[in-house]
C-alpha cells in the first residue's frame, strides 16, 4: 500500500469524561496538566454548541492527539478539495497530468464561490492555476474542471490507497440533485486530520513537487474561521468549509517547535454561526497550548521568543 498513513490516537476525549491512552509514554507532568486543560476547553465548546461536534488534533512533535467523534463521519463541504489538490500532484508525478497546461473553461460555470463565475469566456488558465483558485478563494468551477480532468473515481481510489476509506468525494461542487440523492462529499475528523498531515508531508512526491503541493496548499483562504486563532504569517494549510447546517475546517500549522495538525467538523447546527464560532475557539485554544509547549522548557518557564 502506496504511503500508507498510520492512524494512532494518544488521546480520546469525550464531553463527560476524557481518557488518556499512552501509547507512546505518559507526557511530562506539566504538559499533562496543559493538554489536561485544552482537553477541557475543547468539552466546553462541545456542550454550548447546539449541534454536533467532532475534532481531532495532533501534536506532531509528540505524536499526542486528542479526539473528540473522531470516527464520526460529517459531510465535508469545500475542504474535500484537499483530496482534489493531493490528487492533482499526485497524477502530475506519474505523468498523466502537466499542471503547466493551459485551458479555457467554457460557460456557464457554477457560481457559489470563488472568480471564475465573475470572468469572461476567453480567460486561459492552467492547471495550476485553477489549484489555486480552489485552494485560496475555494472556487467551485476551478474545483470541478480538477474532478472533471482528474477522475472522481480516482481520487476515491486514491484516498483507498491512502488507508482514508471513510473520505468520499461522491458529486462535484454545487450538485444539489446530487445531494438530493444522498451522494454527499464525507469524511470523519480522524482521517481529515490525517489527509492535511499527508499533504503537508508531500506524501509520495519527490522534494520539488511536495514543495510546490505545500505553496499552493497554504495559499490563505479568506474565508478561513481556523487563521482567526492564529497569528498573522503564521505559515498554514486552512481549508474551510460551508453547507447548511454544516461548518468545517481541516489545517495544519507550521509553528516552529510543534507543528500540529487539526479537524473541527460540525454538523446539525442550530445556528451556522455557532458553528464557525466553535472552530475559531478550537483554533485559539490549540494555538495557545502549543505555542506556549513550544517555547517552554520542561519547567514551564518560557524561554524562547
Amino acid at each position: 500500500m502506496e504511503g500508507t498513513l498510520k492512524r494512532t490516537f494518544l488521546v480520546t476525549l469525550a464531553v463527560s469524561a476524557a481518557t488518556v491512552v499512552a501509547l507512546a509514554g505518559e507526557p511530562p507532568p506539566m504538559e499533562a496538566a496543559l493538554l489536561a486543560r485544552l482537553r477541557a476547553r475543547i468539552a466546553d465548546v462541545a456542550r454550548n454548541l447546539d449541534g454536533i461536534l467532532g475534532v481531532v488534533a495532533k501534536d506532531i512533535t509528540t505524536g499526542r492527539t486528542i479526539g473528540l467523534n473522531p470516527d464520526q463521519s460529517f459531510p465535508t463541504a469545500s475542504s474535500i478539495k484537499l483530496a482534489v489538490l493531493y490528487e492533482l500532484y499526485r497524477q502530475a508525478e506519474e505523468g498523466r497530468i502537466d499542471l503547466a497546461e493551459e485551458v479555457q473553461p467554457s460557460v456557464p460555470r457554477v457560481t457559489g464561490g470563488g472568480v471564475l463565475q465573475w470572468l469572461g469566456d476567453r480567460v486561459r488558465l492552467t492547471w495550476r492555476d485553477l489549484a489555486v483558485l480552489m485552494m485560496g478563494w475555494s472556487d467551485n468551477e476551478a474545483t470541478n474542471l480538477l474532478i472533471r480532468r482528474l477522475g472522481l473515481e480516482a481520487v476515491n481510489r486514491r484516498l483507498d490507497s491512502l488507508g482514508l476509506r471513510a473520505t468520499r468525494l461522491r458529486r462535484l461542487m454545487m450538485d444539489l440533485e446530487a445531494a438530493r440523492r444522498g451522494d454527499e462529499n464525507l469524511s470523519t475528523p480522524a482521517e481529515m486530520a490525517e489527509l492535511v498531515a499527508g499533504i503537508a508531508r508531500g506524501e509520495g512526491l519527490p522534494p520539488e513537487q511536495a514543495k510546490d503541493l505545500l505553496a499552493v496548499a497554504t495559499v490563505p483562504d479568506a474565508g478561513s474561521y481556523f487563521r482567526s486563532g492564529l497569528p498573522e504569517g503564521l505559515r498554514a494549510i486552512s481549508k474551510p468549509g460551508s453547507l447548511e447546517g454544516v461548518r468545517c475546517e481541516v489545517a495544519w500549522v507550521d509553528l516552529p517547535g510543534h507543528p500540529y495538525t487539526a479537524a473541527v467538523m460540525t454538523s446539525h447546527l442550530r445556528h451556522d454561526a455557532d458553528g464557525e464560532a466553535a472552530i475559531r475557539a478550537i483554533s485559539t485554544a490549540l494555538f495557545e497550548t502549543f505555542d506556549r509547549l513550544a517555547r517552554a522548557s520542561e519547567h514551564g518557564r518560557i524561554i524562547r521568543p
